[in-house]
């Protein structure tokens, strides 16, 4: 894995990618925390946030990308493959705050459904768990 200095490096080029027009109203900008951020979903210690889009009237908008989770899950990957991953969860998080902007929901929908999804497989991890017999 790579370091958090490292990742940041990676996270301001990946910025750099995106057009001006994509920052307007993030006032508060792209920050990088070292947390690993386990998810108030997750059943089984399983399932980390990535990163985050926070908008509010005290604090305004921006974004916040966990070091630590890219760390639990993504750890073992080559830099390359651990760059697509951020990558997407930049711009995952970019549609929240263009979204937001717009007074749209699709993305928060969607993150909802995958939500449900991963709910249903843990749960029918726990029934095949209690149907194993004993040994």
């Amino acid at each position: 894995m790579v370091d958090i200095e490292e990742m940041q490096d990676m996270l301001d080029m990946l910025a750099d990618e995106l057009p001006d027009e994509l920052y307007e109203g993030l006032n508060g900008g792209i920050l990088l925390l070292p947390d690993r951020k386990l998810s108030p979903e997750a059943l089984d210690d399983d399932l980390f946030t990535l990163g985050e889009y926070h908008h509010s009237y005290s604090m305004g908008r921006y974004i916040v990308i966990y070091h630590g989770s890219f760390d639990a899950i993504f750890g073992h990957l080559p830099k390359e493959e651990l760059l697509a991953e951020l990558r997407k969860t930049l711009r995952h998080e970019f549609t929240h705050h263009l979204e937001s902007l717009a007074g749209e929901k699709d993305l928060e929908i969607e993150d909802e459904r995958q939500l449900a999804r991963y709910r249903y497989r843990a749960r029918l991890r726990q029934i095949k768990s209690l149907r194993k017999p004993l040994q």
